[in-house]
């Protein structure tokens, strides 16, 4: 068994009686059904959750269309909408079904979809099928098509960075400078402890140069369950670069999302050009219905004008890490200091203007 297996596996019962809470009559919380989606008005409203399940969503903008993704355990499949606000009526097409057997087999977590230097690229996170979490890995998929749910998705293998090869999950990718950067969380190879890590690229699907930890849990908020830093997203704005990250154990109603903020003319490489905030930049809000809010994404309306965020969160207490996390958004302001307020959560089945332009 891989030797970092041990770790993952002190999360594995609490994930597992987690899920078994939400399911039994019996169990010691009595927990509400999940809401139903209900279909919004016609006219210009729209109501969370988008989807019934989506953990780990993310979009990407192209061509007045939206890119949808999230984790689906055994595939990687892609929607595709001209409105966000419409993705729970839209169908998906399967990109990427994965090999019976080998290293990337199973456990199909977190896919980002980006399209870089004419090509589509899928990022996603799989091991051996099975219970053996402690062998996740990063793998990247390449598409030469103009549409990513068309033509034919190319394995290109496993991106690491040499001779680091340890536990890593969530990537995504930096473009600043000129470079291009790709960021993600794993393990030091010494503890269980999720961190954030960054390496310079020299092509889509190669990583060159030193592995540098950015993040690392050092506040009580980052630790709940046990030490947890991943998801990384980025978001520019004004100047600044934030590196957006979620924090804390998935399977914990308080898994929430901390920021780090660099200048857009740094470099990224170096763990001193980032600031990391003392406390959580959005966290739960039970009396919405939303609880372990995180692993997020971005997007701008498709007028132009506004700022969104996506993210996965249960609609129940104690539901755990699993596909009872539904995909969310809300609108988002800006700080006079030039950081993201993304405010709370916004309660479940509340009519929400739709984005500007949809």
């Amino acid at each position: 068994m891989n030797r970092y297996a041990g770790a993952l596996r002190r999360y594995l019962p609490a994930l597992g009686l987690l899920a078994l809470l939400s399911c039994q009559d019996g169990g010691k919380a009595t927990v509400a059904p999940a809401p139903p989606v209900v279909t919004p008005p016609a006219g210009s409203t729209f109501t969370n959750p988008l989807m019934a399940s989506g953990p780990d969503p993310w979009v990407y903008q192209k061509d007045g269309y939206y890119y949808y993704m999230h984790t689906t355990n055994t595939n990687l499949r892609i929607w595709k909408t001209a409105r966000m606000s419409e993705l729970g009526s839209t169908s998906s097409v399967v990109a990427w079904t994965p090999p019976g057997s080998g290293n990337a087999a199973g456990n199909l977590w977190a896919p980002e979809l980006y399209f870089l230097d004419g090509k589509w690229y899928i990022y996603y996170s799989a091991g051996p099928a099975g219970t053996d979490l402690g062998q996740q890995r990063t793998w990247v998929l390449e598409n030469d098509a103009a549409d990513p749910t068309t033509g034919t998705w190319v394995d290109k293998g496993r991106l690491f960075s040499s001779p680091e090869d340890h536990w890593a999950i969530d990537g995504t990718v930096l473009e600043q400078n000129g470079k291009r950067y790709f960021i993600w969380s794993g393990h030091n190879g010494l503890d269980g402890v999720q961190r954030l890590y960054i390496s310079q690229m020299s092509n889509p699907w190669t990583l060159t140069g030193p592995r540098v930890e950015l993040s690392h849990p050092e506040f009580s908020w980052e630790a709940n369950g046990f030490g947890v830093n991943e998801g990384p997203e980025i978001l520019k704005h004004g100047g600044k670069i934030f590196l957006v990250y979620s924090a804390s154990f998935c399977g914990t109603d308080q898994y929430a999302l901390g920021l780090l903020t660099a200048s857009a003319t740094a470099d990224p490489l170096l763990p001193a050009s980032w600031t990391k905030s003392t406390t959580p930049v959005f966290g739960q809000n039970p009396a919405g219905r939303a609880y372990a809010t995180g692993h997020n994404s971005f997007f701008k309306s498709k007028d132009g004008q506004e700022d969104w965020i996506l993210y996965h969160a249960n609609s129940n207490p104690n539901e755990g890490c699993v596909e009872k996390r539904n995909p969310r958004m809300q609108k988002f302001t800006w700080n006079a200091d030039g950081t993201p307020n993304f405010g709370t959560p916004v309660a479940i089945n509340a009519a929400l203007p739709r984005p500007g332009g949809e």
